[in-house]
């Protein structure tokens, strides 16, 4: 596994929008302006990529062919120190056909941050070009007043200083049920009134006393993954066979699935192979869980995660239901969970 070089002090942060830029200049657009002179005031330089702040594409910044044309661009361009995804999306899969991850696992690797519909960067790097990346907020999350944790958490990743050889994250207190950001409010924190709960199975069995367990850390938003599947991009099942001495911690997160649709995405992970030599299962809130005919968020997960005997921590702090973990896909992760306390630590090697 190919891990970037850190952002350093006065180094430049590139921003480029393979899925949703800021092209329609409501308060998403205010709140990345605004992480932009946050950090400039830090001393860090910056750079747009060309689809950052235009409204061309459908379900993405723009074309798909001037998208991956970014995408490569920047990638490859000696300027920027780390990439960060403006933000998420729902058609970023079509700008896979003109990204040569070839030449991208050729070229020196470069830090790139992003989740939700990026996943299809974030996962494709790691299973394609052998190449580190952060499952975690993209751009205009930082024009938040003040950071939260999990931002100052994603952004030491990025700058090495959360450890050089690697990093640690750990749960955070309370999460968001529903946002205080909008028009009137564009830079506005957290909304933070749950308390985090987890739900720890070994198979399908709740656990008791402390959960620990170790292996590549490989996932990201579930309606992205099982997409990929089965198409050219798909190289899943060799990156398991490859890694298979590590074994495989899966960080699993949904945005539009309903219950059901998690359920059957499940059944097509294992069925594809992709579950081979699993580790252990980290599962974030889903965002549209709502429980369906006698079927809860936990049951759709744990029905085939179960299945595999191994660890299967649920409501965890990843992805679409903030704050969420950043974490690295492709490096080493050891994970320890007790009670409602769980902290994850990322080797990179």
């Amino acid at each position: 596994m190919r891990y970037p070089k850190f952002l350093p002090e006065g180094g430049t942060i590139g921003f480029l929008a393979p899925s949703f830029g800021f092209g329609g200049g409501d308060y998403r657009a205010e709140a990345f302006n605004h992480a932009v002179e946050k950090w400039q005031s830090m001393g860090y330089r910056m750079m747009f990529g060309p689809n950052c702040y235009v409204q061309e594409g459908v379900g993405i910044s723009s074309t798909p062919e001037k998208c991956g044309r970014e995408v490569m661009d920047m990638f490859l361009s000696e300027e920027p120190d780390c990439l960060i995804s403006c933000g998420g999306g729902e058609l970023m899969c079509e700008i896979l056909p003109h990204v040569d991850f070839q030449k991208l696992a050729q070229g020196e690797p470069v830090w790139f941050m992003g989740y939700s519909d990026n996943t299809n960067l974030t996962y494709l790097l790691a299973t394609l070009a052998d190449t580190a990346s952060v499952y975690g907020p993209c751009a205009g999350t930082f024009g938040m007043e003040p950071w939260h944790k999990s931002l100052e958490d994603a952004f030491s990743i990025l700058t090495g200083r959360g450890g050089r050889d690697g990093a640690l994250v750990e749960g955070y207190d309370m999460w968001e049920r529903e946002s205080l950001r909008g028009p009137e409010a564009p830079f506005a924190p957290y909304h933070l009134t749950e308390k985090r709960l987890l739900r720890c199975y070994v198979g399908k069995e709740l656990a008791e006393g402390e959960l620990r367990f170790r292996g590549r850390l490989l996932g990201g938003c579930l309606d992205c993954l099982v997409n990929l599947l089965g198409t050219r991009f798909d190289r899943t099942r060799e990156f398991v066979e490859r890694y298979r001495e590590d074994g495989i911690i899966w960080f699993l997160e949904a945005c539009d699935l309903n219950v059901f649709a998690i359920r059957r995405a499940m059944w097509q992970m294992e069925e594809a192979g992709w579950l081979e030599h699993v580790k252990g299962f980290l599962v974030g809130r889903p965002m549209n869980g709502a429980p369906m005919m006698n079927l809860d968020a936990w049951g759709a997960f744990l029905e085939m995660a179960g299945r595999k005997n191994v660890p299967v921590v649920l409501d965890a702090d990843l992805g679409h239901v903030p704050p969420m973990m950043p974490l690295v896909t492709g490096s080493l992760g050891e994970v320890a969970v007790k009670g409602n306390q769980i902290r994850v630590e990322m080797h990179y090697v």
